[in-house]
């Protein structure tokens, strides 16, 4: 998911106007790490693969060109963001991160600052998006975090949980560093809030043993069941990334099975089977 998906990002900046206090190289760093909407990128050639334009990167098919042209005028600084970036495709342009359900500005909704401008200063530039994954570079990946962890079975004693106070019930559900366990408020036993926030660190476990009461609680991993946390740069949407990785993962199963037929043909008919392959 981090270094095999591929995403669309600026690749080159030409930058025609620049008196900011930002030299070329910096300004340049800093909108190739723009994510861009990336929801067409399967679908996009490589533009070293591109026979449109004979591997320049810059056609319709492997990259997406956009503009940006800003100048302050009066005593206010000027924010220069990523929503100044016009894109010569829709379906391409930098991440919102505004968040409409709410209605709330809160500052992010005016999109990525690339620089700020005084009086009199202005930028002028051009730039070209293409496709590229993670392994190349980090401006590319679509994943910021993604971690697994087995599923946890967690079984209470209900006999021995039966012989705690109240207190104690208390201080075991608060001995968890998350809220794995609560106390039902009508009953007062002690129930399963969220298995899922479990993170294996044995805290439940120590303190029942503390308390004279081993095995009052018994957590087990169950080995064929994961739970996936992924969050996502904004460039495709997290349950896209994932079933996106194991397109990529089908594919380079296919390439390793064809690979293991090839190498028996060349067992079985030797430089034969090396000339029928064009080899």
């Amino acid at each position: 998911m981090i270094a095999e998906v591929p995403t669309i990002a600026i690749d080159l900046v030409e930058i025609e106007v620049n008196s900011s206090v930002l030299g070329d190289e910096f300004i340049a760093h800093r909108v190739g790490l723009i994510p861009l909407t990336s929801e067409r990128a399967m679908a996009m050639r490589f533009s070293r693969d591109c026979d449109a334009c004979d591997g320049d990167g810059q056609c319709e098919y492997c990259s997406v060109e956009f503009h940006l042209r800003a100048k302050c005028i009066n005593d206010q600084t000027l924010d220069v963001t990523s929503k100044d970036l016009y894109s010569s495709d829709h379906t391409v342009v930098p991440v919102d991160f505004s968040d409409s359900s709410t209605g709330i500005d809160n500052g992010e909704s005016k999109g990525i600052i690339i620089v700020k401008l005084r009086r009199g200063q202005e930028l002028i530039l051009r730039a070209i998006a293409r496709k590229g994954i993670g392994k190349d570079h980090a401006k590319w990946s679509p994943a910021a975090t993604v971690t697994f962890m087995y599923e946890p079975d967690i079984y209470i004693n209900e006999e021995l949980m039966e012989s705690l106070t109240l207190e104690e019930k208390r201080e075991f559900v608060e001995s968890s560093p998350t809220k794995v366990f609560d106390i039902h408020p009508t009953t007062q036993q002690v129930i399963i809030h969220d298995a899922e926030a479990y993170t294996y660190d044995d805290e439940v476990i120590k303190k029942a043993e503390a308390m004279g009461k081993p095995g009052l609680v018994e957590i087990h991993a169950k080995e064929d069941s994961f739970i996936f946390t992924v969050e996502t740069t904004g460039a495709v949407k997290a349950s896209q990334l994932f079933l996106n990785a194991i397109d990529i993962l089908k594919q380079k199963l296919d390439a390793v099975r064809l690979s293991a037929d090839t190498v028996e043909a060349d067992e079985q008919f030797g430089e034969l089977g090396a000339h029928m392959r064009g080899g």
